[in-house]
């Protein structure tokens, strides 16, 4: 398995391991997988990457912006989303590591998730990678009609922005 950025062409793909990720109830707020063009706008250009074998793209991770604010520009959001058929086998580490690297190269200096509670692989995986827990954001937004919770992690980089 290899990891390499992400490309518009990835984009079918990518996006049908997104629906797996809004289907499951606890990934996202999101309900609808958005075009490319509206997807594109949300994330920045740089860190954007897939886990492939072959031609088989296995999962993906990108950054946001969490704010236009410039004081904000060192930090973004994360996402990595792993195929449904896929998960357990070790590649969302794969691509957080790549993802961590990636960020402190642009100069970024604090990485943040919003998880939802019954998420519980994000949450291993974030904490593993050494995200630390922050806080509880309840009832901050309601998916399907019912009120969700949001467990904050950040991660702050040891090499960037420490000055």
């Amino acid at each position: 398995m290899k990891i390499r950025k992400m490309v518009e062409a990835d984009w079918p793909k990518v996006s049908e391991i997104y629906a797996d990720g809004i289907a499951s109830g606890y990934a996202t707020f999101e309900t609808t997988i958005p075009s490319y063009l509206d997807w594109d706008k949300a994330h920045l250009q740089q860190c954007r990457l897939v886990v492939h074998e072959k031609k088989y793209i296995l999962g993906w991770a990108a950054l946001s912006p969490v704010s236009s604010r410039c004081v904000y520009g060192g930090v973004a959001e994360v996402s990595v989303y792993i195929g449904k058929e896929n998960r357990g086998l070790g590649l969302g580490s794969l691509l957080m590591k790549a993802l961590i690297q990636q960020s402190e190269e642009i100069g970024l200096w604090t990485l943040q998730s919003g998880i939802f509670p019954e998420n519980e692989g994000s949450i291993k995986l974030h904490e593993k990678m050494g995200f630390r827990y922050i806080g509880k954001r309840e009832k901050v937004g309601k998916l399907h009609g019912q009120w969700k919770d949001n467990l904050l992690f950040e991660r702050r980089s040891k090499t960037v922005g420490m000055d």
